[in-house]
């Protein structure tokens, strides 16, 4: 196969935002995929309704947040003259929202931020969404990890510079 040939070009990709440090990366590595093909990318935002709620409430506060992360993704897409829409959910289960809006929008690619933190004892913290959208996904998945932070940038729970140490968290 020719250096730089992809098989399997992508049309369109769901890129899922939390209003999280990695939503931006998600966007820029989403924008650098689509401009090739010129794919249509997807943004979405979803607001998780616990069982105290209704899925139809308004949630007015999280709405404002979500348009914001939103309107920051759209704003990074025009800057590389990438076609981005936003598509704001309400839902039980983030994870199951979007592989379903994936398969609803014929997606060819699920990109998802991973932020880069810790647990106490010092394992890696996966969560619960990557994985179910990993298992569940009729798609692509693309985990865009955070990068780990330089020594001199992690900070204890004084706020003090810790060089080195490794138990800052964030």
């Amino acid at each position: 196969m020719a250096e730089g040939a992809n098989p399997n070009p992508i049309r369109k990709a769901v890129l899922g935002l939390n209003g999280g440090p990695t939503d931006e990366l998600v966007v820029n590595l989403g924008c650098q995929l689509a401009k090739p093909n010129a794919a249509e990318l997807v943004a979405v935002h979803v607001i998780e309704v616990d069982w105290q709620h209704e899925l139809s409430e308004e949630m007015t506060d999280e709405n404002l947040a979500a348009s914001a992360v939103l309107d920051l993704a759209e704003g990074i897409a025009e800057r590389y003259k990438v076609k981005l829409s936003g598509d704001l959910l309400q839902a039980r289960e983030v994870a199951a929202a979007l592989v379903d809006e994936a398969i609803e929008l014929g997606a060819d690619v699920i990109i998802v931020g991973l932020p880069y933190r810790k647990r106490f004892g010092g394992d890696f913290a996966l969560g619960t969404t990557i994985p179910y959208i990993l298992q569940n996904a009729p798609c692509q998945v693309i985990v865009a990890r955070e990068p780990v932070p330089a020594a001199g940038e992690r900070r204890d729970s004084t706020d003090k510079l810790t060089a080195g140490s490794g138990l800052g968290l964030r």
